[in-house]
């Protein structure tokens, strides 16, 4: 049986802040970063702010990213200067912005922090690991995009953490462009008939306890949505071949691009 989180945001209030998008950036499923006003971090957090808070994380090192493409994609330059060092440490002011909470002073001990240190080293990791494509200077689009940073995190997240907890970037069906984003079964009839739904708020989450596989877990779908930065590859015209060599999907501004699925495990 699955059980549906009775109110949009328990415990604390989501609010969404905008933030840059490079003018190419491909494969982008949303442009906030969903932020939350933290209860105690003496106490565990409740599993819908663990749950927020590791994807307010991703969203805040991806932010970086997609303002960046650019300078990614800039052939004349070697040097990037984009480390991991540097993109941790900007996504950590992001997320501070945003919560107004440093991830790096959850204690350690807890579920919370033990999440977001993982995250923090995931990103660190995949930042250190692109750094040969990125710094190229001769060649201008590397297909270092913001959808492709979230996925390598997310990988690497799961190999540090994923007895714990996972977290997936995910789609409606119809615009997955790697298979290995496909929704699985709750995750589409979740999207399908809660976000998808005519009446269903924007930026409301869905929490659920459900099946992860064969294993019980908390289950959060965090809704992201186009803005006028997504819609060079996934808009107009629809069918219409982007940077990537992707048929665009002919989205607008305001539709749904992407969610951010997190299953924290029983």
């Amino acid at each position: 049986m699955v059980r549906a989180s009775p109110t949009p945001i328990p415990r604390f209030v989501l609010r969404m802040r905008s933030v840059g998008i490079g003018r190419v950036v491909a494969a982008c499923a949303a442009s906030a970063i969903a932020a939350f006003s933290t209860v105690a971090q003496a106490a565990e957090p409740h599993e819908l702010d663990i749950a927020l808070g590791v994807a307010g994380m991703l969203q805040s090192a991806r932010a970086v990213v997609s303002a960046e493409q650019d300078l990614i994609n800039n052939p004349t330059i070697g040097d990037k200067g984009l480390t991991g060092d540097v993109v941790l440490a900007r996504g950590i002011e992001n997320f501070k912005r945003s919560t107004g909470v440093d991830p790096r002073t959850i204690d350690p001990n807890s579920v919370y922090g033990r999440l977001l240190a993982a995250e923090m080293t995931a990103i660190r990791d995949v930042m250190a690991e692109a750094q040969a494509s990125i710094n190229r200077a001769d060649i201008g689009f590397k297909g270092f995009v913001p959808a492709i940073f979230g996925r390598l995190v997310a990988e690497r997240f799961q190999q540090l953490m994923g007895g714990v907890a996972e977290i997936k970037v995910t789609a409606p069906p119809e615009l997955i462009r790697n298979r290995r984003a496909r929704p699985d079964p709750w995750e589409t009839e979740a999207i399908r008939t809660r976000l998808l739904a005519a009446d269903w708020p924007t930026g409301k989450v869905y929490a659920a306890e459900a099946k992860k596989g064969n294993r019980d877990a908390y289950r959060v779908l965090v809704p992201e949505y186009y803005t006028q930065g997504c819609l060079a590859c996934h808009g107009e015209t629809k069918g219409e071949l982007d940077i990537t060599g992707y048929p665009k999907e002919g989205g607008k501004v305001g539709d749904l691009g992407g969610v951010i699925s997190i299953s924290l495990f029983r």
